[in-house]
């Protein structure tokens, strides 16, 4: 009785114990092995150029230029915006400080007209494949928050007055 339980279960083993020839191995294959990451690229430093430099320094001094112009216009225009801010539409007080609000969009004009010269010289670069230029990136981002700052500041008085 012993020995046909004892067969079974033999030739129950024996069914996994066949040959492994025709399944295929669960192992990494070659291709799954090898690395597809992008290779590390180191940047190289950019070469001093004197003539890129004058240049950034030049559109700093733009920057800075167009910055105190509206900071001017910003001066006379909050006590404007200040008595316009009950004013009815169309009144005295309202298009005085619609005009001044004008002239802060027009000095902002200036820092816009200053960045987007710095934005084309770091695009040239780019195009001639040339490494990023520290200053002029600098440069860039700095004209950049300036022109960020202006409009918020422009928004800010736009808001004292009463909607169209």
């Amino acid at each position: 009785m012993n020995r046909p339980i004892l067969l079974m279960l033999l030739l129950a083993l024996s069914g996994c114990a066949s040959p492994t020839a025709r399944y295929p191995s669960l192992l990494p294959r070659a291709i799954e092995l090898r690395d597809d990451s992008e290779p590390v690229r180191t940047v190289p430093d950019a070469a001093p150029d004197a003539a890129l430099d004058t240049k950034i320094a030049e559109l700093q001094a733009a920057l800075a230029e167009s910055n105190a112009t509206f900071a001017a216009a910003r001066t006379r225009a909050e006590p404007l915006t200040e008595a316009a801010r009950g004013a009815a539409i169309g009144s005295d007080a309202w298009l005085n400080a619609q005009a001044a609000l004008s002239g802060l969009d027009g000095a902002r004009g200036q820092t816009l007209a200053t960045l987007a010269d710095i934005d084309r010289l770091a695009i040239d670069r780019a195009q001639a494949g040339l490494p990023p230029y520290p200053k002029l990136t600098m440069a860039l981002e700095a004209g950049s928050a300036q022109a960020d700052r202006q409009a918020a500041s422009i928004n800010t008085l736009q808001r004292q007055l009463p909607e169209q």
